[in-house]
């Protein structure tokens, strides 16, 4: 019994032991069950994350940006009055850097721009880099640049006080530029990273890295685009002389914008398409016609999509610049170039006086409406010369930037005295019949005042052939200062005649002038000034209008420059400039004035002189008016006149500084004219001769 018993509970121990094992795995398998769903279940939510993430990041770096990128217009030319070209353009290339492409890594930027240096010095061109800093150890701002340093400073965001050193480690600091390179290319990066904030290096702007460069170059470029990224090349425009002798000083030439205050006055003038980048007018006609030269540039939009260039597409054509067409006749200024350097020449040569006379000008002047044909001054340069080396022209001897013509200031000496008769003939304080006694002294007040000639009774005509002075100390005196001065400004003395690329002012003899030159004032100065002495002074430009006016009894017009606009290939005239009376100066009567001066300056013309320079054997009758101003250098020598005397086609002025007898220039500017104008009268007149 005892045993069946144990029997009976060891089976009961078993069952119960299957029964728990059987529970345990059934769990178990529940637990793993559960496991393996939520183990799928991760699964499948970490592969829908990383999908979505997946997707996100695609959609993330699908980004389209569009920028518009300037085409720059084509630069209007400048020509003759025979469509001769003075200044143009040619096709050239330029290496460029383009945003879209060039590297955002600092790093990477400055070994692409320390590539196109490396390129660029193995053919032999430069790049370009106004930074106002040396380019060499110990690093100081550059002379005579002041401000291009305070430009530079306020680009950087640096103080006043920042000196050359503070201003590149500023830029080395902002590009990364390290101690990997050397000093020198430490220098050159440094120079052309600043070039490139300079001049607005964006998406929409591109940078000029270096220009007119070879086709050899450009294959090399293009070769090296894919290792230098941002890199290209650009065919563009290149301004080019042509004709460098040609009124250098008038045509002016053209420059990069060198600062945000320059940038933001060109744009207030008529055009709001400019860039930092842009080559614009910096001096002469370039300037002055910058408006009607630069034409208007054309667009392009640049997609971006993904950080790459996807599409460009031109949304804008470029209009060329208008070419100008100026009244100067090329032919003609080159011989009354030539004219004047010659007879200075040889003044030097033969008279011991003027051993040292190098200086002087002629304007000729169409009298019609006092269009420039042709305007000499010496010394001069060639435009070509000026832009190779500024500062080899600019050190010259005798100052040859400084144009004579026009901006040179002279006492008129006795070429001052038919404004003189104009003011008493017009008021009517003499007639043609006055006359005044000349018997070579003349006393007024304290002084005693002198003439070279004793003429006894004299009237104005007369006065005028043989220069009396004593007639107009007294004509002067009766007339009054005043009177005198009011005549001068008709004609158009003391202030700028309004040439478009600019003519200087000059001044009148008045108690003003003195003051502002510190002298004193004595009313006898008031003799000098009606002789053209004293303090006056005046633009053979001025002296040649002077002539113009009495050839035109008294009618004066702008002189000018500009004879016409055209579209930017030549093929259609646009407009053609309008002559501008300026004043009508005998403000009574003409008829009772200007037959009676004229007549003077005829007879002053018939002065016999050596057969070359010899007026008085001409086929027609010249109007010429000499005179020997006291200068610091002792005397100049003035003529003006006009011809033919009865029907006149041009005016003139010839001065020569410390010179003699610059009437013997005016056959030499009648037989010019004569050739470059074969169907003029002075032109017949020559002939017959």
């Amino acid at each position: 019994m005892h045993h069946g018993g144990a029997s009976a509970k060891g089976l009961c121990y078993m069952k119960e032991l299957l029964r728990q094992i059987s529970e345990f795995l059934r769990s178990s398998f529940l637990v793993l069950l559960v496991l393996a769903a939520a183990g799928l279940g991760i699964y499948r939510l970490a592969k829908l994350q990383i999908v979505a993430a997946e997707e996100e990041k695609q959609q993330g770096r699908v980004s389209v940006q569009v920028y518009t990128q300037v085409i720059p217009a084509t630069r209007g030319e400048i020509v003759d009055c025979n469509g001769e070209p003075i200044v143009s353009n040619k096709i050239g290339y330029s290496l460029i850097l383009e945003k879209a492409y060039f590297p955002d890594d600092n790093a990477e930027g400055n070994a692409v721009i320390m590539g196109c240096v490396k390129l660029l010095k193995e053919a032999g061109y430069e790049w370009n880099d106004t930074m106002p800093i040396t380019d060499r150890f110990p690093y100081i701002f550059v002379n005579d640049r002041e401000n291009d340093i305070a430009e530079m400073k306020k680009n950087l965001r640096l103080n006043q006080y920042a000196t050359a050193e503070n201003c590149l480690d500023k830029i080395r600091s902002d590009y990364g530029i390290g101690d990997e390179y050397s000093e020198e290319e430490q220098r050159i990066l440094a120079g052309i990273r600043y070039e490139m904030l300079l001049r607005g290096f964006s998406m929409s702007n591109v940078f000029y890295f270096s220009d007119d460069i070879d086709l050899r170059t450009v294959t090399r470029i293009k070769e090296l685009r894919v290792t230098l990224p941002g890199i290209n090349v650009t065919e563009n425009a290149i301004r080019t002389v042509e004709n460098g002798k040609v009124i250098p000083h008038e045509i002016g030439y053209v420059g990069p914008i060198y600062s945000q205050e320059e940038y933001n006055e060109l744009k207030a003038n008529g055009h709001d398409d400019y860039t930092l980048s842009d080559q614009v007018g910096k001096t002469g006609l370039e300037s002055a016609c910058e408006a009607d030269l630069r034409g208007f540039n054309g667009k392009k939009e640049i997609t971006v999509t993904n950080g790459e260039v996807s599409s460009t597409v031109i949304t804008q054509e470029p209009v060329g610049g208008k070419t100008i067409q100026l009244t100067v006749n090329s032919r003609m200024q080159m011989q009354m170039q030539d004219h004047l350097e010659n007879y200075c020449k040889l003044l030097r040569e033969t008279d011991a006086q003027c051993r040292d006379l190098n200086a002087g000008a002629i304007v000729v002047l169409d009298t019609k409406d006092n269009a420039v044909l042709s305007m000499a001054t010496s010394p001069t340069y060639d435009l070509s010369d000026l832009l190779e080396d500024y500062n080899a022209v600019a050190e010259q001897d005798n100052f040859p930037l400084i144009n004579r013509a026009t901006d040179g200031l002279y006492r008129p000496g006795s070429t001052f005295k038919p404004v003189t008769a104009t003011a008493g003939l017009d008021s009517g304080i003499i007639n043609s019949n006055s006359t005044f006694y000349c018997d070579t002294n003349f006393t007024y007040i304290d002084h005693t005042f002198h003439c070279t000639g004793y003429h006894e009774s004299i009237n104005v005509s007369s006065a005028i052939t043989v220069s009396c002075n004593i007639f107009f100390y007294e004509l002067g005196i009766r007339l009054g200062l005043d009177r005198l001065m009011e005549y001068e400004r008709l004609y158009g003395l003391g202030s700028p005649l309004g040439l478009e690329s600019g003519d200087s002012g000059g001044y009148l003899a008045c108690p003003e002038t003195f003051e502002r030159l510190g002298i004193q004032w004595y009313v006898g100065e008031l003799t000098q000034a009606a002789i053209g002495q004293s303090e006056v002074q005046v633009t053979p430009l001025q002296m040649a209008t002077v002539a113009s006016t009495i050839a035109n009894n008294g009618q004066r017009w702008k002189p000018h420059l500009i004879q016409s606009y055209w579209n930017n290939i030549m093929t259609e005239q646009l407009s053609v400039k309008a002559p501008e009376l300026s004043a009508q100066v005998a403000q009574n009567n003409a008829d009772e004035v200007y037959p009676y001066i004229k007549a003077g300056m005829v007879g002053a013309a018939e002065v016999p002189m050596l057969p070359e320079y010899d007026l008085s054997s001409l086929p027609f009758d010249v109007a010429i008016k000499t005179g020997t101003p006291q200068s610091p250098r002792g005397t100049d020598s003035f003529v003006i006149g006009f011809a033919p005397a009865d029907k006149p086609e041009i005016a003139f002025c010839a001065m020569l500084e410390g010179g003699k007898n610059a009437k013997c220039m005016v056959r030499g500017i009648l037989e010019s004219y004569a050739a470059n104008y074969p169907r003029s009268q002075i032109a017949r007149g020559l002939k017959k001769k």
